[in-house]
């Protein structure tokens, strides 16, 4: 995920000989947000050699009949076609115009025969949906601009999307979330190919940070009520609104429901049509997301959290908590704090690892919770699965996915990028 790369496993395919690794494919339609589709142009396309980044040759493609048009009317001509993708070791597909629309299939065919020949696909913000339309993030890994993760979940089920990552590296095929997200997958490539120096001094003569994550932007609270583009013209919407504007209340589905004009089964049904999820887990993890920020900026006891949340009692929210986060609500109010600078302070994730962190620290986050800071708190925002009353997934999920961390029952099993931890959906 939006980590380096040296975990990353290897492509499974070996690179066909008429391929070169230093030829990088663009792939471009009619309709695509220019700014995106700028992004791989002017990092693979100029030559900075004399600021030591080495050189890569670039084959913009037309992935379907010019003219092409793009932002504020302007056209494109491609000099190349789709059949220059025969040449290319990395094809990327900066944007896509429409998640309404399906890719041509010629472009299609093209993504599929290259990554079969080894090249490593790679897709910018909308440009999953392509991806995804070929078959190629099955059983993967993704990510998109956050607005849209939750269609591409619904419409691509057996993708996992997590929508809190800024890219996502699956070895052979990478996607990015939105917009500016595009170069930092595309400096990751760099990193990937020529090292750090190389990527530093790109990012150097591009004006941009080396290296971000989600949690630099403050990502993850775009993430916290992000529901689908097409549901604020749905009448469910005004409920929506009011469920996450009462939080606090004790209310549950069939409140809902009743607040729709719709039986529960009816309610059910449309809910899952717009968002994917069905109406209990969605608002349980709400619930779990209002008790994180309340951990994070509030001195309330545990039980009052629960309270001011909704849940019914400690014991629910501590059940809920530790299914979606991997641990107890103490354990995580303890790991932010200890990851957060107080008052000035350098960041504890700054200092040394064990040797000269506070006694009390240590036997507040337990045995595994070091780790824990580090790598569950870096994802945190939404549920790792959906589950029902038995606690078993379900398949119409939409959710994002935790590191499975367990606090104070030995050290956290390491998460690596592009690794998957568990099958979702």
């Amino acid at each position: 995920m939006s980590q380096d790369s040296a975990a990353v496993p290897d492509a499974a395919r070996k690179l066909a000989a008429r391929r070169r690794r230093e030829i990088v494919a663009v792939l471009l339609f009619s309709g695509g947000p220019i700014f995106e589709s700028s992004i791989p142009l002017s990092v693979f396309g100029i030559d900075r050699q004399d600021a030591g980044v080495p050189r890569y040759r670039l084959l913009v493609c037309a992935g379907e009949d010019a003219p092409l048009r793009t932002t504020g009317g302007l056209e494109l001509s491609a000099p190349y076609g789709l059949e220059a993708i025969s040449r290319a070791g990395t094809v990327v597909v900066p944007a896509w115009r429409s998640i309404t629309q399906a890719p041509p299939p010629a472009a299609l065919d093209a993504l599929r025969r290259a990554h079969e020949e080894g090249a490593r696909i790679v897709g910018l913000c909308t440009g999953a949906f392509v991806l995804a339309a070929a078959g190629l993030l099955d059983g993967r890994p993704a990510t998109t601009h956050w607005m849209y993760a939750p269609t591409l979940a619904k419409r691509y089920p057996s993708v996992h999307v997590d929508p809190r990552e800024l890219f996502v590296d699956d070895g052979d095929v990478l996607t990015s979330a939105g917009t500016a997200a595009g170069i930092d997958l595309c400096l990751h490539i760099v990193r990937t190919d020529h090292g750090a120096d190389a990527a530093n001094a790109l990012a150097r003569r591009l004006v941009v940070p080396p290296r971000r994550t989600a949690s630099d932007m403050g990502h993850q609270r775009y993430l916290d009520r992000s529901l689908p583009e097409e549901i604020g013209a749905d009448p469910l919407a005004e409920v929506v609104a009011w469920a996450l504007e009462h939080l606090h209340e004790q209310f549950d589905v069939e409140t809902l429901a009743a607040r729709a004009y719709m039986s529960r089964r009816t309610f059910d049904r449309r809910f899952r049509s717009l968002t994917g999820s069905a109406p209990l887990q969605w608002l349980i993890t709400q619930r779990v997301l209002q008790a994180q920020r309340l951990l994070e900026t509030s001195d309330y006891s545990v039980d009052e959290v629960a309270g001011r949340c909704g849940f019914r009692s400690p014991v629910a929210l501590r059940g809920h908590f530790r299914r979606q986060l991997g641990a107890s609500p103490a354990a995580y109010r303890a790991a932010y704090r200890a990851r957060r600078p107080q008052n000035g302070a350098p960041d504890p994730a700054l200092r040394p690892e064990r040797s000269e962190r506070p006694e009390r620290e240590r036997a507040a986050l337990g045995a595994g919770a070091e780790r824990f800071s580090a790598a569950a708190l870096a994802g945190h925002g939404l549920a790792s699965a959906e589950t029902g009353e038995a606690g078993k997934p379900q398949s119409d999920v939409y959710a994002s996915r935790m590191p499975e961390t367990a606090v104070g029952r030995g050290a956290a099993r390491p998460v690596l990028p592009g690794q998957r931890e568990r099958p979702v959906g």
